[in-house]
């Protein structure tokens, strides 16, 4: 902790706006990471397997009160457009799911980008606080003349490359936190694109089934 203290103390001004870049990195995180991993996620394998039954046992309200059950979440969102209209046809279904992934999928991606951004100010603010930092110390070396204290040079070009050090590791970390939330928004887009397709066909069944019954009872009476 005192090192730490010490890095900041003689790293100049530059280490307190980094201080300030991380804590807004800090906030982007957490609520990146509450909207991913609690608000729009959900257990799609066991959530779609639910759906599954309830399609197939034609109990289209049940399978609209566990979308709703779970509001927030993307894919439930996705597939309670397209069990709406269940009883329309295939183009009523494949147009309302579309139009309910288009609102959806790039609410996953919202935000996303604030971490690079983040990573190439951090970058740049190390950068600049180092030149800084390494100016004011050739500064006071050329006013020193002859009588210059090599190792007080010496620890004020290391102190100099704190703003540096820095800079680079909060933009390491900010790309790396940018890579998992992409990957979590990109898993996410990619369950809704296939068990929205498994939703369709699982109607298009459905649809079948009835129109097999009805022709089969219409030919029952016919007879």
């Amino acid at each position: 902790m005192h090192a730490v203290m010490q890095a900041f103390s003689q790293g100049g001004e530059s280490m307190c706006a980094l201080a300030l870049i991380l804590a807004v990195g800090i906030s982007v995180f957490t609520v990146r990471f509450v909207v991913l991993f609690f608000k729009y996620n959900v257990n799609a394998v066991a959530f779609m397997s639910q759906i599954q039954k309830l399609v197939a046992a034609n109990n289209i309200d049940r399978a609209l009160k566990l979308c709703n059950a779970a509001q927030s979440a993307a894919l439930p969102r996705v597939i309670r457009a397209g069990l709406e209209r269940a009883d329309g046809d295939p183009g009523e279904v494949e147009g309302a799911i579309e139009e309910a992934a288009l609102e959806v999928v790039p609410l996953l991606r919202k935000g996303s980008r604030a971490f690079l951004g983040l990573a190439v100010v951090s970058a740049c603010v190390g950068v600049v606080g180092a030149a800084i930092g390494l100016n004011r110390t050739f500064s006071s070396s050329g006013n020193a003349g002859p009588e210059l204290d090599p190792t007080g040079f010496a620890g004020g070009v290391a102190s100099s490359m704190y703003p540096l050090a820095l800079g680079f590791s909060l933009a390491a970390a900010f790309i790396l936190a940018h890579l998992v939330q992409a990957g979590v928004a990109t898993r996410i887009a990619d369950e809704i694109g296939r068990y929205s397709a498994k939703l369709k066909n699982m109607l298009a069944e459905r649809r079948r089934s009835e129109n097999g019954g009805a022709r089969l009872a219409g030919e029952r009476d016919g007879a």
